[in-house]
């Protein structure tokens, strides 16, 4: 491999990892991928929830103004400020997720690749992209050029 235009070093795996140990570690990796997009979402409800909750004020508003006060009382009582789902917010339920099943996610991530590859990252796309690009090609550098 041409050490100019191949991975920097931070993409190469250290002597004497096994392509299992790489596999592995990907699919950890992949896997965490998932996790963002679900924590992503997870915030999405939080803001669509909480900003649903604000409109209600003017729904409220304008069940009174067409004289529905009943209806705009009922929306006002049980709807307006209440838990989604048993004593909590959103912001609670995203406090309780990054505290929690996330934050211990990523610490297993980083633990395993500390561990089994001096905490090197995405050591699996790394190699993928040296098996696909066509070295010397424009656009098929393996870094940004000046890098070492």
């Amino acid at each position: 491999m041409n050490t100019v235009d191949g991975p920097d070093p931070l993409h190469r795996r250290p002597t004497g990892v096994s392509d299992d140990t790489v596999a592995a570690l990907g699919k950890l990796s992949e896997a965490l991928e998932c996790v963002e997009r679900a924590r992503g979402h997870l915030y999405s409800l939080h803001q669509l929830i909480g900003h649903a909750d604000l409109m209600l004020d003017e729904a409220v508003r304008m069940f009174r103004d067409a004289g529905h006060p009943g209806i705009a009382d009922r929306i006002g009582d049980e709807l307006i400020g209440r838990n989604v789902i048993a004593g909590r917010w959103t912001f609670q339920i995203v406090e309780d997720f990054d505290d929690g099943y996330y934050a211990l996610f990523r610490d297993l991530d980083r633990s395993a690749r500390e561990q089994l590859v001096d905490g090197r990252r995405h050591l699996y796309e790394a190699e993928m992209k040296e098996r696909r690009r066509t070295p010397g090609r424009p656009g098929h550098e393996a870094r940004p050029t000046g890098e070492r």
